[in-house]
C-alpha cells in the first residue's frame, strides 16, 4: 500500500477506493443504509462510488482509508476489473494510474507512461468508454453528499435519495478532491471564446480546426466531451503551449463534472 502511494507521489491524507464485486462484498467492508442500497440497485455494477461507515477488520486497511472511520467503495463494470477482483477474492483497492495531481489516464499507454515504471504488470482494457471518474456520494448522518460530481450525474441521483448537500462536511472522505488536481503542465484558461497567441484551444460544439486546436465535441455533446476530457488535455499539453484555453462548458448533466475536473486542473476549487 505504501509503494502505491509512493508511486503516485499521492498525499497519504487522501483516501483510496476499494473495489469490489458486488453489494455482498461491500457488506464485508461498508455500513450500508438504505439510500445506499437503492443507488446501488440502480447504478452497480458502474461509475458510482459511495462513502460510507467502515466496518471493523482488516479487508481494506487504514493506510488505504487514510485514518478515516468511513470507506469508499464501488463495483466497477469492466469484465477485466471484475476478473481482477474475482481471482483476488476480496476488495482491491486503486487510484487512477496517474501520478498525483496530472490528468487522470484513459488509455494504457498514458497509464503506463504515467506510473509503469512502479508496476509489476500492466493489463490493457482498452480505452476508458465513459473517461471519468465516478461519482463519489457520502452516505453517512444526515443528507447524502456530493463529494465528487461523476459519470452518474446529480439528477439521476436525485431521483433515488432527494436533494444532495454539498461536499464541505466530508470532503476529506473522498479522493480528487485537491486544489490543483488533474493538471497539466501548461496553465488552464477557462471559459474562453478563442486562443490568445501561443495557446492550444479546447473547443466545444463547432469551432474552426487548426494544428492547436482540439475539439471535445464537434457536436457539442457532453458524453463524447466527457470521454475525450483528460486524452485532450494530454495532446493539448504535449504542444508545449503558452497555456491551453477552454471553450466554455455547459453546467448541466455531466457538464457539472467536466467543470469540476477543468476547474481542479486550473487550480480554481479549494
Amino acid at each position: 500500500m505504501a509503494r502505491l502511494y509512493e508511486a503516485k507521489g499521492r498525499p497519504r491524507f487522501n483516501p483510496l477506493i476499494a473495489h469490489v464485486a458486488d453489494i455482498v462484498m461491500s457488506d464485508r467492508v461498508a455500513r450500508l443504509d438504505d439510500r445506499a442500497r437503492r443507488l446501488i440497485e440502480a447504478f452497480w455494477p458502474g461509475p458510482l462510488t459511495l462513502v460510507a461507515p467502515a466496518r471493523h477488520g482488516d479487508l481494506v486497511c487504514d493506510l488505504a482509508r487514510a485514518g478515516l472511520d468511513t470507506v469508499a467503495v464501488r463495483a466497477p463494470a469492466h469484465p477485466l476489473a471484475q476478473a481482477v477482483i474475482a481471482a483476488f477474492g476480496r476488495p482491491l483497492v486503486a487510484p487512477s494510474a496517474n501520478r498525483s495531481g496530472r490528468p487522470s489516464p484513459t488509455t494504457l499507454a498514458d497509464a503506463v507512461a504515467e506510473t509503469g515504471a512502479a508496476a509489476a504488470a500492466a493489463l490493457d482494457g482498452g480505452a476508458c468508454r465513459i473517461g471519468l471518474e465516478s461519482t463519489v456520494i457520502s452516505v453517512l448522518d444526515g443528507p447524502p453528499r456530493l463529494l465528487r460530481p461523476g459519470a452518474v450525474t446529480r439528477g439521476e441521483i436525485e431521483r433515488l435519495v432527494g436533494p444532495l448537500a454539498e461536499a464541505e462536511a466530508d470532503a476529506a472522505r473522498s479522493p480528487g478532491r485537491l486544489a490543483r488536481h488533474y493538471a497539466p503542465a501548461a496553465p488552464l484558461r477557462l471559459n474562453a471564446n478563442a486562443p490568445a497567441p501561443g495557446e492550444a484551444f479546447l473547443a466545444f460544439g463547432p469551432a474552426p480546426q487548426g494544428p492547436h486546436i482540439l475539439n471535445l465535441s464537434p457536436a457539442g455533446d457532453l458524453a463524447e466531451a466527457a470521454a475525450r476530457l483528460f486524452a485532450s488535455l494530454r495532446a493539448a499539453d504535449a504542444l508545449n503551449p503558452a497555456a491551453i484555453a477552454v471553450a466554455p462548458i455547459p453546467e448541466h448533466g455531466l457538464g457539472e463534472a467536466i467543470n469540476d475536473r477543468l476547474r481542479r486542473a486550473a487550480g480554481y476549487v479549494g
